[in-house]
């Protein structure tokens, strides 16, 4: 995370409402995350602040909801891409019980279909990875009140796609349910690359490509290469 990044918020009346409802203290933070490494960084970034308490984390859908309706954080820091249907699952069905909890997207992605299918899902705002410590604090906060915050590169597509300058029903759910790295592997493969190109071309295994595949498949609900590579085609991924 760097010092460049800025956010903006969209207040509303019941952001005005909502705050003098938050208790004082520390933000009760569930983080959200499959990899690792960035948990762990968070965890060092945000550590030193007596803003926040990490009270929980999850690396895929199913650990996350459990950690979250466990813990009933004020905020949870969610990743988009996660193993099991990504963030905007993750959100839906926390709410479907606990519809208080608010969600903050960070991610690495400011794909369409990424900020919209998680804000549609429910959460309350979206900044990227960029975003500095402090910065980030700031929209933890924010995010708690009740305002929704933007990264500012975000705020007037976020605006736009809800005023009705942008369909937002073009956007694919579909799509959304597959991991970052499943798109790139669904790419590849609709191009016509061969399991072992693809391997080498993601510096994975060949054995990492079929489980990928057939993950994509599953979720997508196709039975073969010939529909997988139509599918994509139609929604001009290549």
């Amino acid at each position: 995370m760097d010092s460049e990044s800025t956010t903006e918020s969209v207040p509303t009346q019941a952001a005005e409402d909502s705050n003098a409802q938050v208790p004082a203290g520390p933000r009760r933070i569930v983080l959200v995350d499959d990899h690792a490494m960035f948990r762990a960084g968070v965890r060092h970034e945000l550590g030193s602040s007596d803003r926040v308490e990490i009270v929980g984390e999850g690396e895929d859908v199913a650990t996350s909801v459990t950690a979250i309706l466990e813990t009933l954080p004020d905020v949870v820091l969610l990743d988009v891409h996660l193993p099991g249907g990504g963030g905007a699952e993750v959100v839906k069905q926390v709410h479907a019980t606990q519809p208080q909890v608010k969600f903050l997207a960070l991610s690495v992605s400011d794909a369409a279909e990424d900020v919209i299918g998680v804000i549609r899902a429910g959460a309350r705002g979206y900044v990227t990875k960029s975003i500095s410590s402090e910065e980030l604090l700031e929209a933890i906060d924010r995010v708690a009140g009740g305002d929704a915050v933007f990264s500012p590169r975000l705020a007037g597509f976020v605006l736009d796609a809800f005023s009705g300058s942008i369909d937002v029903a073009s956007i694919d759910e579909d799509l959304d349910r597959l991991s970052a790295r499943e798109r790139e592997v669904l790419k590849l493969i609709a191009r016509g690359y061969a399991y072992k190109e693809v391997a080498r071309e993601l510096f994975i295994s060949v054995k990492t490509v079929e489980t990928h595949v057939s993950s994509v498949l599953r979720k997508l609900q196709l039975s073969n290469r010939h529909q997988l590579t139509k599918w994509a085609t139609d929604r001009k991924l290549v």
